[in-house]
């Protein structure tokens, strides 16, 4: 171990002294024939392991370990986390006082090995009451670049991006939902590595770099799941995009049965992307290979497997501790874009009520105050010039997505019922304007409420779920009570 490390060690005397932490760590050396070294904020252990021959493990060998205890090192972890298999590599991310950062990540040998580390290990009591958390790495190597004018064409942005940083090795631009001959004002690039991807990001992050002399909006684009191949090899859905959004389930159907009458299930269309399910899996592949880049209502098609969405856990953590709901109440299969623009491949997620049944509790949103010191110094801003995650409601949600694509703000129209009981029930009908000339005019939950507040929060929450627009968590908790067959009559706003 050499003097760096042994420096990095010596800072730590909360638990245990400096000499303690580093014969500790010799002896783990020792006995296991590991090297260790210590770079750029991070504690390699192994990487390769003695003996290792060849290229090092392949992708989806790696696991995030989140929750650690500050003062809990290798010589505890390590023995940890063999239970699951070899270890190829362990970093454990170190501050300059010697204490960990609360983070590693474990590279195994072999998928499977990753794979059991997740199962047996996530939410693992590692000391009394300190629950570590594990989950499957991923190198990412795509950015999201947003806020690029929208007639830019794929070569354009793919030369500009070239331009500016190195190691580009694709970038992937989706058309219009209304315009085909425009993009959706983002894209995302592929980097030949996750360094050249974070090298990237590190020079356009900033905020004022400009593209076209626009201000370009620069994040990590959400990595798109992995299925295991054993799953996908039963797969019998096709994801369909790029549709017209006046494109009817039963024209997809149509077109989908044409090279074999009869092998289409059913067709789920949202916006302008559909899921096809087939009776068979060699008729769904078939049909893959047949209609992608065929063009349905003057739209040239893109089609794929669907990805099953992981039924394993409904609410999934997130490296930065946020969660993400994936319920399947609506659709079996999900794989777009647009369930959030940082998201390629990402399952549409959806409100855990608006069916009437309940998902996992959600952790609350952070609701705290904190105290405002005189002095303290205050900067105008535009709730507009936030990120989506500072909205709990879904009615500030839906106006946030509209003003970010330029759209009018919704039109809300309020009517109301009469229960058998004698309560008013009221429900909301929502209108965007920027859409209404298409399939859907306007948007309207089948339940009503005994309140104003949640009946406008229902709607804008079936709507968003509608335009398959992610909603971070569930927000509607009011009550709603569904009625039948009701007369409504206007109300006033």
């Amino acid at each position: 171990m050499n003097e760096e490390n042994i420096d990095g060690t010596n800072g730590c005397s909360k638990v245990r002294t400096g000499t303690q932490n580093e014969a500790a760590l010799l002896a783990l050396m020792e006995k296991t024939g590991y090297n260790m070294v210590q770079e750029n904020g991070q504690r390699k252990f192994g990487g390769p392991p003695p003996g290792w021959e060849g290229p090092p493990p392949p992708r989806g060998c790696e696991v995030f370990v989140g929750k650690i205890p500050r003062d809990m090192y290798e010589d505890e972890l390590v023995p940890v986390f063999e239970r699951a298999g070899k270890i190829y590599e362990f970093r454990l991310m170190m501050e300059f006082s010697g204490e960990n950062r609360g983070y590693a990540f474990v590279m195994y040998t072999t998928k499977e090995e990753a794979q059991l580390a997740i199962r047996i290990l996530n939410n693992y009591e590692i000391r009394p009451g300190k629950f570590i958390g594990v989950c499957v790495s991923l190198d990412n190597c795509r950015l999201f670049i947003g806020a690029i004018p929208k007639e830019k064409k794929k070569e354009e942005i793919l030369d500009e991006m070239k331009k500016v940083t190195e190691g580009v090795v694709d970038v992937i631009v989706y058309p219009s939902a209304t315009d085909k001959t425009k993009n959706r004002g983002f894209a995302f690039v592929e980097y030949e590595s996750h360094r050249a991807a974070a090298m990237a990001r590190r020079k356009l992050i900033p905020g004022t770099f400009q593209l076209w002399g626009h201000t370009i909006q620069v994040d990590w684009a959400d990595p798109e799941k992995e299925v295991d191949e054993e799953t996908m090899q039963r797969v019998k859905v096709l994801y369909v995009r790029n549709l017209m959004i006046s494109t009817t389930e039963e024209t997809i159907k149509a077109e989908f049965n044409k090279f074999k009458p009869g092998a289409v299930e059913r067709v789920k269309k949202l916006r302008d992307y559909a899921f096809v399910h087939f009776f068979n899996r060699e008729d769904a592949v078939a049909a893959m290979s047949v209609m992608n880049g065929k063009c349905i209502d003057g739209a040239s098609i893109e089609v794929t497997l669907a990805k099953p969405v992981n039924k394993e856990n409904t609410w999934r953590p997130h490296l930065n501790g946020q969660i993400s709901p994936n319920s399947e109440n609506l659709i079996v299969f999900a794989n777009k874009e647009e369930s959030h623009p940082k998201t390629l491949g990402k399952p549409p997620t959806l409100p855990a009520r608006l069916n009437g049944q309940h998902s996992p509790s959600p952790p609350e949103i952070e609701r705290c105050t904190y105290p405002f010191f005189p002095g303290t110094k205050l900067t105008p801003i535009s709730m507009y010039s936030l990120k989506s995650n500072h909205f709990n409601s879904a009615v500030m949600h839906l106006d946030y997505y509209c003003n970010k694509n330029n759209w009018a703000p919704p039109e809300y129209y309020l009517y109301s019922t009469t229960s058998q009981d004698g309560k008013v029930l009221l429900v909301y009908k929502i209108v965007i304007p920027a859409i209404a000339n298409g399939s859907q005019s306007y948007f309207m939950p089948d339940k009503l409420c005994t309140t104003l507040e949640d009946a406008k929060e229902l709607a804008a929450q079936f709507t968003l779920l509608h335009l398959a627009i992610h909603v971070p968590v569930c927000l509607f908790t009011g009550q709603v009570m569904g009625q039948g067959t009701q007369s409504l009559q206007p109300g006033p706003l």
